[in-house]
């Protein structure tokens, strides 16, 4: 009995991160099934759904479940922590369109040497709503959606 409880707190745990962290993923019946939903549990949940029945790695693997081949891995986090981090440099470089730490950004992100140039006037036009509040990461994300040719660097954030 001691295991059962032992082993259930650890799954609960792992799960709790992965939720946590909002890495239910985009494909995998978890994702399916509670789509749209928000919150802890519904994270819990999905990653639940898709961990314990192997479903999305099938579904990677043979392209189910709203899964692909093709896709990349990436990890939106260390955008994240380099935006917060270096907020203040990034203000800066914002501004006048062009800096070592936009350059860092870009590199980060993965922004093609095509669309650098790009990147960093969008980021400078739209400087008062990047920095408008201390939602920096979401506010970025949000005008580069808005961009037609830079909307697919805003999945990295």
């Amino acid at each position: 009995m001691k295991k059962i409880v032992v082993a259930a707190l650890v799954t609960l745990a792992a799960a709790s991160s992965m939720a946590a962290q909002n890495n239910v993923g985009s494909c995998g019946w978890g994702s399916k099934v509670f789509e749209g939903k928000s919150g802890i549990a519904p994270q819990v949940l999905a990653a639940t759904t898709n961990g314990t029945s192997g479903n999305q790695t099938f579904g990677i693997t043979f392209g189910t479940s709203g899964c692909t081949q093709d896709g990349v891995v990436s990890s939106s986090w260390k955008t994240a922590m380099y935006i917060d981090g270096n907020r203040v440099a990034l203000a800066r470089d914002a501004a006048a369109g062009q800096g070592e730490s936009l350059d860092v950004l870009a590199e980060l992100m993965g922004v093609k040497a095509a669309d650098r140039a790009l990147f960093a006037t969008t980021i400078k036009s739209n400087f008062a709503t990047v920095f408008a509040n201390d939602k920096v990461a979401a506010n970025l994300k949000s005008v580069l959606a808005a961009n037609e040719q830079l909307a697919g660097y805003a999945a990295v954030i």
